[in-house]
């Protein structure tokens, strides 16, 4: 339920703070005054779009917050996107700047518009002024029974089921209007991966045979190298080795003579450990390198045909194997893809998972197309078209995204005429009633607390708004509702009466200013709703009759 609504700076309001109360609640004011604009306002907090246009002219931004009472599906949405929640409420707020960025918060922590949106469903349920004329098109009226089924699911599942199977005949009639082209591009693909399975390479094989190939024609030079090494070390007429170990020893006996010299003992003799353990290691080098002509050419062929194919597939030697891999897949896909008998076979498969599908949604629909044209069809004789029906037309159309049939709406406004669809129905009137009827039996299929009414009793009149009136004030026994009227009808029902007024600040700009009205204002801004500028004492007694009634 809305608790209250603050608003700042937005289009003609500079600064409202709102207490709502639940049951049903009524806005009322002279045209132009700025009732829309408070509904608009929380559409805004809600998640809805707006641009800098939004914001008052002078100011730096547009400030709208809205505070609600919370539970079941909100709070567990909250819990989800781990918005903290206090005393089962939630806080949401948007900003505007004069720039246009927009900035969102739900309960002080920093939110998408997105989120607004998602969380603003759960809470509240908006009827535009111009339902009626949405209510004409044909995907309107279908998105409006499936809700009212409860069947969104369902309506989901049978649009996936739909591109599933879509999506392979598509395939499956490329293939069968460019056999040839794919058998050609299958013969291609074919010959370049037989080509790179008999090359083989192996993962880090081009690193591996690189080196080898260097060591191997290197190789009279790595030996001769390590062999006068070795020699210089250990092996020649005076060697390092045998001069470093006889001045280790003399330094030793120096010595015991002189302790000074210590320090110079301790860094030479590991100098000449690490010579003696350069002598193994070159023993042990001299002992596996060897001259071998044969290895070498046949590590310069591999080479060849490595680098050979890394030239007839354009990619470096290192993306072979890549290459390799992304051709296999392509072939599979396309051998799968060759495979037309399979392709018939899985596409009468995700046929036969759609019409399963889309049977079972159409029965949802035939359901609750005969419950609500019975709930229509009660209401309209209420609204002063006695005798007249409503019906859920479910017309056989081709398979598609949204089922194997249309939603149609028929009407028959009176007793003894022909039910016909309700984009015909010629009384302006009597498509403004029976879009009212619609709106208020579907929104009991919502779980929204409030139901907001923006003007859905245009076109209505007389005695027919007041039956209006008393059916928005039962449906605010079950939920908050709030309704924008022009009706004294309609506004002498309510629980809470706002008045919207245009006012003047001090520089001359026009702002909108909101008073809730006690009794004896709510008999004024009757009376005034009922005789237009001049108040009399028969219009102020008609407005006392109605407020009683």
């Amino acid at each position: 339920m809305l608790r209250t609504l603050s608003i700042r700076d937005f289009v003609i309001v500079d600064s409202i703070e709102l207490e709502f109360s639940s049951g049903f609640s009524v806005f009322t004011g002279e045209t132009g005054a700025g009732k829309s604009i408070l509904i608009d306002a929380l559409q805004l907090a809600l998640g809805g779009r707006g641009d800098a246009s939004v914001v008052r002219e002078g100011a730096p931004k547009a400030d709208i917050t809205a505070e609600f009472t919370v539970d079941g599906a909100a709070q567990q949405w909250l819990a989800q996107n781990e918005f903290a929640l206090e005393d089962a409420s939630a806080l949401l707020r948007r900003v505007i700047d004069n720039a246009g960025r927009s900035k969102a918060f739900i309960n002080g922590i920093a939110a998408t518009a997105t989120q607004l949106r998602e969380l603003g469903e759960l809470l509240v349920d908006i009827h535009g002024q111009h339902a009626h004329q949405s209510l004409l098109k044909s995907e309107a009226q279908r998105a409006l029974l499936d809700n009212q089924a409860a069947c969104g699911a369902d309506a989901g599942a049978v649009a996936a089921a739909h591109k599933a199977w879509r999506a392979l005949a598509r395939q499956r009639e490329q293939f069968e209007s460019d056999a040839k082209n794919v058998l050609i591009e299958r013969e291609r693909l074919e010959w370049q991966v037989a080509e790179l399975d008999k090359l083989a390479l192996k993962p880090g094989e081009w690193a591996e045979i690189g080196n080898e190939h260097s060591r191997l024609s290197h190789a009279a030079s790595l030996l001769e190298g390590a062999q006068e090494a070795l020699a210089a070390i250990s092996e020649s007429e005076h060697p390092i080795l045998s001069q470093l170990s006889a001045l280790n020893q003399k330094l030793g006996k120096l010595v015991d003579v002189d302790a000074q010299l210590q320090p110079v003992l301790d860094c030479m003799e590991p100098a000449r450990i690490q010579l003696q353990e350069a002598v193994y290691a070159l023993n042990d080098y001299l002992d596996r390198v060897e001259l071998d002509p044969e290895r070498l050419r046949q590590v310069e062929a591999r080479l060849e045909a490595i680098h050979s194919s890394a030239r007839k597939f354009r990619v470096t030697p290192e993306e072979l194997i890549e290459e390799h891999a992304e051709l296999s897949d392509k072939l599979r896909q396309l051998a799968d893809a060759s495979d037309l008998d399979g392709l018939r076979k899985q596409e009468e498969k995700l046929k036969a998972a759609y019409m399963e599908q889309a049977r079972k949604l159409s029965a949802a629909r035939a359901g609750a197309g005969a419950v609500l044209g019975k709930q229509v069809s009660a209401a309209m004789q209420d609204l002063n078209m006695t005798g007249g029906s409503f019906a859920v037309a479910l017309n056989a159309c081709e398979p598609s995204a949204s089922g194997l049939e249309q939603v149609e709406f028929l009407v028959a406004g009176h007793a003894g005429v022909a039910a016909r669809p309700l984009a015909k129905v010629a009384s302006g009137g009597e498509l403004a009633r029976i879009a009212l009827a619609i709106s208020v039996i579907t929104s009991n299929a919502t779980t929204s607390a409030t139901l907001i009414f923006d003007e859905v009793d245009s076109g209505i009149g007389g005695g027919v708004a007041e039956v209006v009136g008393r059916l928005l004030k039962r449906l605010g026994q079950q939920r908050q509702v709030l309704c924008v009227t022009h009706l004294p009808q309609v506004a002498s029902q309510a629980n809470q009466h706002f008045q919207v007024a245009k006012g003047s600040t001090g520089n001359g700009k026009t702002v909108s200013r909101i008073d809730v009205l006690d009794n004896k204002a709510r008999v004024e801004e009757v009376a005034r709703m009922l005789g237009g500028l001049e108040i009399t004492a028969t219009t102020r007694k008609h407005a006392r009759e109605l407020l009683a009634s």
